[in-house]
């Protein structure tokens, strides 16, 4: 290959890990919550906090009014060891010579920002899965009555500005302020819609809509609002950013080209980490944002149970497939 030749692929090398770069940077949505702080170990422990600031101190002496002379009252924070193992997240994708050349479609442009997305979204879905659940995420929740769904049969009954205000009140009996700047209301596409759709919302003195970056698309009660399609149906977080949520960067996201001359060109990248909830307290769970269909509910976990029956046991879905199949009914003489 000549120097012209070399130094062509060098730049499409360049463009190519710039490229997903900022695509990661420009979707990511649960990460971009997160405090980043780099890790050069297989597996990470850390102490996740277990108590409140409302607390006194542990030898039952309160920290208020301590006479002269007197010892002051001793408190700590109370912590639990966690451990948690550093997760890689991979993918690559492979487009041909005659793709990237000729196609009318801009092929390399297409896997680049879909190779992006697609790994940045699973990194979402692995911070957001631990974040909702309470031994590695969440310390704090309110659930919503049933019948008072954002999306309830009756109107008046939905309410998502008192659901909200109570989450942010839970956080502060904590001693955890979420209107200081750092304040989120986290929910999916489908709660978004039922909150902004939402009388209450629309015509609230703090609502404010705009389309901002990596989800953010406005303010409520002084939270911003993101949206993300990781955040797991019939749940919302108010939370605070970037103080007890931590991801601990192992390896920063990588990319390589690997071309095959006059065939191919492999797109190769990945990035190494995990989630670490250090403050749980900081996380409120709200729970059961979205009526249930229980006819629905109770066929889907039907099906769960056979799936399951079926695999341990196969011979029962044979006998349940049996029962379904018409019997032959044969003429009776009389």
């Amino acid at each position: 290959m000549t120097a012209y030749g070399d130094r062509e692929a060098e730049q499409r090398s360049e463009f190519i890990d710039t490229a997903v770069k900022a695509v990661v940077k420009i979707e990511e949505k649960w990460k971009s919550l997160c405090a980043i702080d780099s890790s050069s170990a297989w597996t990470e422990s850390y102490f996740q906090e277990t108590n409140d600031d409302s607390t006194d101190g542990l030898t039952g002496s309160p920290i208020k009014g301590v006479p002269q002379y007197a010892p002051f009252p001793f408190f700590d924070v109370t912590e639990t060891k966690q451990s948690s193992i550093i997760q890689k997240y991979a993918g690559e994708s492979i487009i041909s010579l005659e793709a990237q050349q000729n196609a009318t479609v801009p092929m390399l442009q297409r896997k680049i920002y879909r190779l992006g997305r697609k790994i940045v979204y699973q990194v979402d879905v692995a911070i957001e899965t631990a974040a909702a659940t309470i031994t590695t995420g969440y310390g704090n929740t309110v659930p919503i009555t049933a019948g008072n769904e954002w999306d309830s049969a009756t109107i008046a009954n939905r309410d998502p500005i008192k659901d909200i205000l109570d989450a942010i009140q839970t956080l502060r009996v904590d001693g955890i302020d979420a209107l200081t700047g750092n304040g989120y209301l986290v929910v999916n596409g489908t709660d978004y819609t039922n909150i902004i759709s939402n009388t209450k919302v629309l015509n609230h003195p703090t609502y404010e809509s705009g389309v901002m970056q990596n989800g953010r698309v406005g303010k409520l009660l002084g939270l911003t609002i993101m949206v993300s399609e990781a955040t797991t149906a019939d749940t919302a977080f108010v939370l605070v950013a970037r103080q007890g949520m931590v991801w601990k960067n192992a390896e920063a996201l990588k990319v390589v080209t690997i071309t095959d001359p006059g065939k191919q060109t492999t797109i190769r990248a990945w990035e190494r980490g995990v989630f670490q909830s250090q403050a749980p307290n900081e996380i409120c769970k709200i729970t059961n944002t979205r009526k249930h269909n229980d006819t629905r509910r109770r066929l889907a976990m039907g099906k769960i149970i056979m799936k399951l029956v079926s695999f341990r046991y196969p011979e029962t879905l044979e006998y349940v497939a049996s029962l379904e199949k018409p019997k032959e009914v044969k003429n009776l003489k009389r």
